[in-house]
């Protein structure tokens, strides 16, 4: 069971660490509002639609690939591909970082963080294609372990991205520290694609 959780929260990781849209705007809020209970709308917001699109993935895709065997290969196979072009896309990447200015209220925060979560066809990708794949490694006890990990990696990450916002604002918004974790976060997918295929094997 530990390996599942350990597996899930170092892939979850790897898959939330690019910032994109969403995170970008987590990121901005924490950076941006008065206090950190302000941002909390977006913080819960975005952590809970990863956990949605997450239990669908697990639950929904392996109901379905479990019954046959070779479209599991396929669905683990393209999220090997998808995580080796997402790692190329990552690295590559010059991350756009808004303004600093976008002081939401509650409400916009939490349709925002919506709709970049459950609308962003990276998240949806992520979640199914290698998330969902993943999970077929797993049965029972540690496929809820390898789910709990995944959704816990949500919370703590943009939690801290709100933190990190208020405390580094500047140096995040610069642009060194978003490559930096673009890198890092590169290295991790192609780490994981590197499992998926022993996986495989």
């Amino acid at each position: 069971m530990s390996a599942a959780f350990v597996h899930g929260f170092i892939l979850a990781l790897g898959l939330i660490l690019p910032l994109g849209v969403q995170n970008v705007f987590v990121f901005n809020q924490g950076a941006v509002q008065p206090s950190f209970l302000k941002a909390l709308p977006a913080i819960i917001t975005a952590s809970v639609c990863d956990m949605v699109l997450i239990a669908l993935a697990v639950f929904g895709v392996s109901v379905v690939v479990l019954e046959f065997v070779w479209l599991k290969a396929v669905f683990m196979s393209a999220g090997i591909c998808f995580l080796v072009y997402m790692g190329i896309a990552t690295w590559r990447s010059k991350p756009a970082v808004q303004n600093g200015d976008g002081l939401f209220n509650a409400k916009k925060q939490i349709l925002f963080a919506a709709s970049v979560s459950l609308l962003n066809p990276h998240a949806i990708l992520d979640t199914i294609g290698v998330i969902g794949t993943s999970s077929l490694n797993y049965a029972g006890v540690e496929k809820a372990a390898f789910s709990i990990a995944c959704m816990l990696v949500s919370w703590i990450w943009f939690t801290g991205l709100a933190i990190a916002g208020r405390g580094i604002g500047r140096l995040g918004q610069s642009g060194r520290f978003l490559r930096f974790i673009n890198k890092v976060s590169a290295v991790i997918m192609w780490g994981m694609a590197v499992y998926i295929v022993q996986s495989l094997v």
